[in-house]
C-alpha cells in the first residue's frame, strides 16, 4: 500500500505527528462495501433494516411442519396418492359441494330454497377464505427435495385452506337437510387430502375448517327460514 506525506501548504516543515494520506486500493474499497452491506447483501439504510435484498422468510411452527411431513409421506403409497389427487381436484373452488347443493335443490323441490341457501353458505365460506389468504399471504409449504406436491394449486397462498372451509361448511349446512353421517367423513377426507398432497400446513386446514363451520353456524337459521 503506497503512502505519501502531505506537505504543509505554507511551506513549513512538518513537526510532531505527521499527517498521512492513504491511497485506498480497490481491495480496500470492496472490503468497506462489504461491511456496509446487510446480511442479505443489501446496504444498510441506517435504521437497522436492509435496503432491498431478499424477502424475509417467516418461521414455520415446528409441529405444523413435522405433521405435514408425516402426512405427506403417506403420499408415497400409490393408493393414498391417487385418492388425495381425486379429492383435491373434486374440492377445487368448492366444486364438489356446490354440485351437491344444486343436486339437492333439484331432487328436493319442497326444500329447494333451503338447499340453495345452504349452498350459498358454502360459496360464502370459500369466498371468505380467499379474502383471508390475500391478507395473510402465507406461502405454500416448501417440501424437501424429491417430495413435490401431488397436485397443482390455483394460487400461491396457503392460509387458510379453501378446501377445508367449503368442506366444513357443507358438512354442517347440508347435514341439517340430509343425514350427516356420509357428509362428515367425506369432508374430513377432503381436508386430509390437502396435507397428503403437500399443499397446505395443518394449521391452514384447521383454520379453514373453523372458518367454514362458523359460517354455516351463523347462517343456520337463515338456511331453514320458512322450512317446516
Amino acid at each position: 500500500m503506497r503512502r505519501a506525506v502531505r506537505q504543509d501548504p505554507y511551506g513549513a516543515a512538518p513537526h510532531g505527528r505527521q499527517t498521512r494520506t492513504t491511497r485506498t486500493t480497490g481491495r480496500t474499497r470492496r472490503t468497506r462495501a462489504t461491511r456496509a452491506a446487510g446480511p442479505n447483501g443489501a446496504h444498510d439504510r441506517g435504521d437497522g433494516k436492509p435496503d432491498g435484498g431478499s424477502e424475509e422468510v417467516r418461521p414455520v411452527f415446528r409441529p405444523d411442519h413435522d405433521l405435514l411431513a408425516l402426512l405427506r409421506g403417506c403420499g408415497r403409497r400409490p393408493g393414498a396418492a391417487a385418492a388425495a389427487r381425486v379429492l383435491s381436484l373434486a374440492g377445487e373452488h368448492g366444486a364438489l359441494w356446490l354440485t351437491a347443493g344444486l343436486a339437492g335443490a333439484a331432487a328436493d323441490p319442497a326444500r329447494r330454497g333451503a338447499w340453495l341457501r345452504a349452498t350459498t353458505l358454502v360459496a360464502a365460506s370459500h369466498a371468505a377464505s380467499m379474502a383471508v389468504k390475500r391478507v395473510v399471504r402465507r406461502p405454500r409449504p416448501q417440501l424437501p427435495p424429491g417430495a413435490a406436491p401431488l397436485v397443482r394449486t390455483a394460487g400461491r397462498h396457503s392460509f387458510p385452506s379453501s378446501h377445508a372451509a367449503s368442506s366444513a361448511a357443507a358438512a354442517l349446512a347440508f347435514g341439517t337437510l340430509v343425514p350427516a353421517a356420509p357428509l362428515r367423513p367425506l369432508a374430513a377426507a377432503v381436508c386430509v387430502s390437502r396435507l397428503v398432497a403437500g399443499v397446505h400446513y395443518p394449521t391452514d386446514v384447521a383454520f379453514g375448517a373453523l372458518l367454514g363451520a362458523t359460517t354455516a353456524r351463523l347462517g343456520r337459521d337463515w338456511t331453514h327460514r320458512g322450512v317446516r
